[in-house]
């Protein structure tokens, strides 16, 4: 699988600062200290010799002993201030401290132990640094999640053990279903599980203010290739693993309350309740076929689309299959003797 832009970076900073310490490490012992191969660290150093402040000439850059590269030991020569303590002015560190005690409540840290663990420390550091400035940062997160559940989830999530749900979905349908726990994410407000849902047989996203009760069991999870606590999607993927892009054109569904789950499980931009008791959700469009495709699927319950050539789009493709659809009915003869007008003996079921 492809790299994650923002994991590479971390690495790249990181091996700056080891450096910076440790002095001249050979390419092998630095590759096994952060888990990637001798190539690997090679063409980090390619990407850090072309890294440095604003200018970017040869001495705004990042810079190595270049004989020592070729004997296989990486030399750092130039940190160019990268490892220089960052200077938060007031304003900057409290919008720290509020956005990391945040983020230290959220479910989705809280259910990682190793995770809320940094998360707490750079807290402590931070708010210490802050001083009296820090105590007038009061953050607090208002959910409807069932404490009792949220515990079972986040329990069962830390041990790897298999989870049975019953689940309520938008539509108002209860379902019972046996569940192998991913992750845990906050997104727009609301908590999410994703997880291998047995009873599909696939990743499905569960809103854990709709999961009416949970039992962990005493069976392991099994490895579905789902990305697990403290790891994400693709980079600018949410958490129904779509990628959902700003620069990506929008469209504006109004849905009768019948497809209210749309808003649910479908990434929107904002979802608008009307007077009429549907609703109106925008979204924002990287696949023109999947759009479509959710048109067409609840056609009955769609009010209106914009733009229009959203709707000449779907208006066409649905004109496409009832043609295909004639066109099969006039292919076929009816058998001899048959009437033609009475439904027998036509071919069809």
């Amino acid at each position: 699988m492809a790299e994650r832009a923002d994991d590479r970076l971390v690495r790249l900073l990181g091996l700056v600062a080891y450096l910076d310490d440790a002095g001249p490490v050979e390419v092998e012992e630095l590759a096994q200290r952060f888990g990637v191969s001798p190539r690997q660290v090679r063409e980090d150093v390619d990407a850090l010799w072309v890294s440095g402040t604003p200018g970017y000439m040869p001495d705004d850059l990042i810079d190595f002993d270049a004989f020592s590269l070729e004997d296989g030991v990486v030399a750092l020569t130039q940190a160019r201030g990268m490892t220089r303590p960052l200077r938060l002015g007031t304003r900057e560190a409290v919008a720290l401290v509020a956005a990391l005690r945040a983020m230290h409540a959220s479910p989705a840290v809280q259910a990682d132990r190793g995770r809320a663990a940094v998360v707490a420390s750079a807290l402590d550091k931070l708010t210490a640094a802050t001083g009296e400035a820090a105590s007038a940062v009061d953050v607090r997160l208002a959910g409807d999640d069932d404490p009792q559940v949220m515990a079972t989830v986040s329990g069962a999530l830390t041990r790897g053990r298999r989870l049975h749900l019953r689940y309520v979905n938008a539509a108002d349908v209860v379902s019972e279903r046996d569940v192998d726990p991913a992750r845990l994410v906050t997104q727009d407000g609301s908590t999410y599980l994703v997880g291998w849902c047995l009873r599909a047989g696939g990743r499905r996203t569960f809103r854990v203010d709709r999961i009416l009760a949970a039992r962990a069991l005493d069976v392991p999870v099994e490895d579905h290739g789902l990305p697990g606590p403290g790891s994400s999607d693709d980079l600018g993927a949410d958490v129904w693993g779509q990628v959902a892009s700003r620069s990506a054109p929008a469209a504006t569904l109004v849905l009768a309350s019948a497809a209210r789950w749309v808003a649910e499980e479908v990434p929107a931009e904002s979802v608008r309740d009307l007077p009429d008791g549907s609703i109106e959700v925008r979204l924002r469009v990287t696949n023109p076929a999947w759009l479509r495709r959710l048109l067409l699927a609840n056609g009955p319950d769609v009010v209106a689309v914009s733009p229009p050539e959203v709707a000449r789009d779907a208006a066409e493709a649905a004109r496409r299959a009832l043609d295909a659809y004639a066109l099969d009915d006039a292919a076929v003869e009816p058998a001899p003797g048959a009437d033609p007008g009475n439904g027998s003996g036509g071919g069809l079921a």
